[in-house]
């Protein structure tokens, strides 16, 4: 069905999407599984604000070491989350497959609970610190994989982005109240153990808050076609769309998702898992969605927007604000900024424009901000320099540097934020789609773990990029990614998880420019063959009954 996702909510008639469709089943079960966006969203808006706090680091011992020696510990507690998430990516299709989307989410939340608790309990070791973080790395890589997989499973296509971006969205709800929680904690609780518990403790409220929710969710349709459980299958559809199991439209779902995998199955009738591999690396066109998804994650990770989300208070101080209490109040408009736009993409943009365009947006947005700010920064040596003072047209350019750290939030949740986990969740086929989603979140945290290991020693001044080499680097990538996306990323806005197969008939080198248009003209010959099937057994009948 054509038409964006704000239409199909303030006009449910349109189409051919009936209005019961969108009824509080479906809204329920994608919210619960969007919430799982706020886990990494929680951990990359807390980490810098609570290992920069003199409090932390007078717990775990580290208060009184040099900068280099900070940069490189720093680099090491940020990231330890990502590299737990890297097995964790890997683990969560073995566990979506075996065990279901729910129950996933149960032990995820377990894992996740488990190591905040470790870390939160360190008693000034290092060790516990970064175990405690690793432990709660591995269940905030698994939420990646079963949320937007979950939800793309259950969502009617017309509506497929708006439901994912919930999870992007709540990735930024996540990063919204951790800037206000450090913020709020550093204002009000002082110098003490509680300045950095308390913020560490909306992990451990968010991930109970997911654990009620899932006890009450329904398994996703297709992961029960997989499993053989087609009776099951179609009741729980018959739920999600708010209409009965004979209804043609639930019937007609119900038939796409069974004919589907039952095509797969018999492509490797026997083979088991050797039939799996061969199937993503030996079909030319599962081979294609793998490079372009985890290619997707590597320039995602790479242009910079991540790393300012998670150093937020470190890139304030660095285009000139001073105090710890205002680079924090700063992260909380940063926050509010980056919500808002992952509100407007889901509204507007991934349904309504289509991902493409989305991502395009937002990629450019991105780009000339990171452009001003290194720029800034190159000029003006306000980062290298403690004692320098601008002079006034200097402090007009540091107000712009710092807007356009707030231009790069907006761009990042336009574009690549929303956009890496909709091609991950909607481009693989059924049979392949839990393993394939996890081996891109894997790259995807591999990636992270990178770049926020990276950034601290890259920001210094004698060992490192400096500042300005660091966002030029950023914008450079900007632009690559920008070009890649133009040319090779498909268009699957409005279109079923069974159906998206025909963007990939293509040779690669078109699927990017060219793969909406085939695949669109090749619904309208479908809709033509099929209305002259019509025809014909109409007139049949009539002959047969004359």
């Amino acid at each position: 069905m054509a038409g964006g996702a704000a239409l199909n909510i303030f006009n449910m008639s349109r189409g051919n999407l009936p209005k019961e469709t969108l009824n509080w089943r479906l809204w329920f079960a994608v919210a619960a599984f969007g919430l799982m966006g706020a886990a990494r969203g929680v951990d990359e808006g807390l980490i810098t604000g609570v290992f920069n706090s003199h409090s932390f680091k007078r717990q775990v011992g580290i208060d009184n070491l040099d900068d280099v020696a900070i940069a490189s510990i720093k680099g090491n507690v940020s990231s330890m989350v990502q590299l737990g998430s890297i097995p964790g990516a890997l683990l969560a299709f073995l566990v979506c497959d075996r065990f279901g989307r729910i129950w996933a989410t149960r032990q995820l939340c377990a894992l996740w609970l488990i190591g905040i608790a470790i870390f939160m309990g360190n008693n000034g070791s290092m060790g516990a610190v970064y175990a405690g973080r690793l432990i709660a790395g591995i269940g905030v890589g698994e939420t990646v994989v079963v949320g937007p997989v979950y939800i793309s499973e259950i969502s009617p296509a017309p509506i497929r982005g708006l439901c994912t971006c919930v999870f992007t969205g709540a990735v930024y709800l996540g990063i919204l109240v951790a800037y206000a929680a450090n913020y709020g904690c550093e204002v009000s609780l002082g110098d003490n153990f509680n300045r950095w518990a308390v913020p560490t403790s909306v992990h451990l409220m968010f991930a109970g808050i997911i654990l009620i929710l899932a006890m009450f969710q329904m398994e996703s349709p297709r992961h029960l076609i997989s499993i053989g459980k087609r009776e099951q299958a179609l009741r729980n559809l018959s739920k999600f769309r708010g209409l009965p199991p004979d209804h043609p439209y639930v019937l007609d779902e119900i038939t796409a998702i069974d004919v589907s995998f039952q095509e797969e199955q018999e492509a490797t009738l026997g083979m088991g898992w050797k039939g799996v591999l061969k199937e993503i690396f030996t079909v030319r066109r599962n081979a294609y969605r793998l490079f372009l998804t985890n290619l997707a994650q590597i320039m995602a990770c790479w242009s910079g927007g991540n790393s300012i989300t998670v150093y937020a208070p470190d890139l304030f101080n660095l285009v000139g604000i001073t105090g710890e209490r205002q680079s924090l109040f700063s992260t909380v408009i940063f926050g509010v900024i980056k919500f808002a736009a992952s509100i407007v993409c889901a509204l507007f943009l991934v349904d309504l424009a289509g991902r493409k365009r989305a991502l395009i947006t937002g990629i450019t947005i991105q780009t000339i901000a990171m452009f001003y700010i290194a720029i800034f920064l190159n000029l003006v040596p306000i980062a290298s320099n403690p004692d320098f003072t601008p002079s006034v047209s200097q402090n007009r350019a540091s107000k712009g540097a710092i807007a356009m750290i707030y231009v790069s939030g907006a761009g990042w949740a336009l574009g690549w934020n929303s956009g890496q986990y909709l091609l991950s969740s909607e481009l693989f086929p059924l049979r392949i789609r839990a393993i394939c989603t996890s081996v891109t979140m894997a790259m995807h945290f591999i990636c992270q773990y990178a770049t926020n290991r990276a950034l601290p020693n890259m920001l210094l001044e004698e060992h490192g990029l400096t500042g300005h080499g660091t966002f030029y680097f950023f914008g450079v990538m900007s632009i690559i990614g920008g070009v890649w996306v133009w040319i090779c990323v498909p268009e699957a806005a409005g279109r079923s998880l069974e159906t998206v197969d025909k963007l990939f008939d293509l040779p690669w080198y078109k699927i990017g420019l060219y793969g909406k248009s085939f695949a669109e003209e090749y619904d309208r010959q479908q809709e033509e063959i099929n209305r002259n099937e019509k025809k014909e057994a109409s007139v049949a009948f009539r002959e047969h009954t004359a």
